[in-house]
């Protein structure tokens, strides 16, 4: 078993925390995003066609692409601690809120790396300034919303840390650093929340 991993990257370092969380070793090839190492024909024609990351390589040879499909496998085998819920209740909370920092956060952060960034400037035919602009204002909006949502809860989904804290922590994170998108001080409470799950080992590894 392997995974081909750009760590830094924002969709990696899901399953980098996550596994940190399980206490599951496993190891691991640098392919480095910014050479274009996963767009090369052989990675493409041998481990994912569409040439993102991570990929994770199991023992027979076969190849599982998707951030959260790589979790989703380690989870089915080990589900202790459940971090996508444990109850069907905690479960459905927890994917809610997976699909709503996707589409709601971490699509127009991306859209601003697409559009408003110098380092994506080479690989995109068009940057439109525009369309950044627009996304940042997105971006600074749920910001307010996320904060209204943690001044009653602990964690994303409820009291307990789960794989939507993953996915949050690690959007915060590509927002911030790669796009200059910080969360105001002010938002005290999602201050507080990014706090938390920034201090935890799993965060750190």
């Amino acid at each position: 078993m392997k995974l081909y991993t750009f760590a830094t990257a924002p969709n990696p370092r899901r399953v980098h925390v996550y596994l940190a969380e399980k206490g599951i070793d496993v190891p691991f090839e640098h392919v480095d995003i910014m050479k274009r190492q996963n767009r090369t024909p052989e990675f493409i024609a041998e481990k994912n066609r569409m040439g993102g990351l991570p990929v994770l390589e199991l023992d027979d040879g076969t190849h599982i692409a998707e951030s959260l499909a790589i979790c989703r496998y380690f989870e089915a085998e080990n589900p202790t601690p459940p971090l996508f819920g444990d109850s069907s209740f905690e479960q459905a909370q927890v994917e809610m809120w997976i699909r709503r920092i996707e589409l709601n956060f971490m699509m127009p952060v991306g859209m601003v790396w697409i559009h408003g960034s110098p380092l994506t400037k080479g690989v995109v035919e068009k940057q439109i300034e525009e369309v950044a602009e627009q996304n940042r204002a997105v971006v600074n909006r749920y910001f307010g919303f996320l904060d209204r949502h943690l001044a009653e809860n602990e964690y994303l989904a409820g009291d307990a840390f789960s794989m939507a804290d993953i996915v949050g922590l690690c959007t915060m994170e590509f927002a911030a650093n790669l796009n200059g998108l910080s969360h105001p001080p002010e938002r005290a409470n999602l201050d507080r929340w990014f706090r938390q799950v920034c201090s935890r080992p799993s965060a750190k590894a």
